[in-house]
């Protein structure tokens, strides 16, 4: 097998919209970055531009999404997407420039930022790409989730989740991800919200930019967003989207087969943890 080496991308890209929870406009520019840089996000708003460097031990907060911070109080919200284009499309350096603490969440989807890394294009560097891999399997399991860390000679997820007695049911689907099967199966799947919660966030003066295009909203078992389902299992698609990004808190690409049962970014991240711990964690 010929060695794999790291990249970042060929050129600065750019892309602007409304944040989620802030509903502010936001600038976002990707730009290259040198060998073993990592992803590394910039807080261009704030004075000095301060760097939050994205991996598992600058997460502060898993709820409704990963937040990642530095010592310098500069801080990130809902960095999966971007983690998620980044990794799948093994990109493994690289500055997210932002003027604000949030990226947009554009149609809801991770596939506005994978198009913006198909765009700037890929550039090879001189220094060989790092892996996470393990020869045993690795668990999590707290209140009804459940994730197990396989060995594997490629990265693969087989997720399932559940909606109780609703027309949704129980949502199913295993993929082996790669560049051309997460801009297909995984990157284009929306995030998404019951109507009553979606509600009692923008009560509470959160979800400012959540609008009908940029979820998919359900009340009552139907789908209420101004376009329909993109794949009848798009849930439990985009909640694989969420763990391809989250996994990449590791600071490698993954090799493994992870299994996940009703999983969300606080079990991903912990997941994480436990990876970097492991005494087969890096190889």
């Amino acid at each position: 097998m010929n060695m794999e080496m790291q990249n970042t991308i060929a050129k600065a890209v750019s892309f602007s919209g409304i944040a989620l929870h802030t509903g502010v406009r936001v600038h976002l520019t990707m730009k290259p970055a040198p060998v073993d840089t990592g992803i590394v996000f910039r807080r261009t708003d704030m004075p000095g531009n301060p760097e939050v460097r994205a991996h598992a031990a600058y997460v502060v907060d898993v709820r409704r999404a990963t937040t990642i911070a530095a010592p310098s109080k500069a801080f990130v919200v809902t960095v999966e997407h971007i983690m998620a284009s980044l990794h799948a499309a093994n990109v493994d350096n690289v500055y997210v420039e932002m003027d604000s603490a949030e990226p947009p969440i554009a149609d809801g989807s991770a596939g506005p930022y994978f198009r913006l890394i198909r765009e700037a294009g890929i550039q090879e560097q001189d220094a060989p790409a790092r892996y996470w891999t393990t020869d045993k399997p690795l668990y999590y399991e707290n209140r009804g989730t459940t994730l197990v860390v396989l060995p594997a000679e490629v990265f693969k997820i087989s997720c399932t989740v559940e909606f109780g007695e609703t027309a949704l049911g129980t949502q199913f689907f295993s993929l082996e991800v790669t560049p051309e099967s997460f801009e297909r199966e995984l990157g284009p799947c929306r995030t998404f919200a019951a109507y009553r919660d979606l509600a009692q966030l923008i009560a509470a003066g959160l979800a400012k930019g959540g609008s009908l295009d940029n979820a998919v909203v359900m009340h009552e078992g139907a789908i209420i967003s101004n376009e329909g389902l993109r794949f009848p299992n798009e849930m439990v698609r985009h909640k694989m989207m969420d763990m391809v990004g989250d996994l990449y808190l590791t600071g490698k690409r993954v090799r493994a087969h992870v299994i996940a049962i009703k999983p969300g970014h606080p079990s991903n991240v912990e997941t994480v943890k436990r990876m970097l711990a492991s005494e087969n964690g890096a190889k």
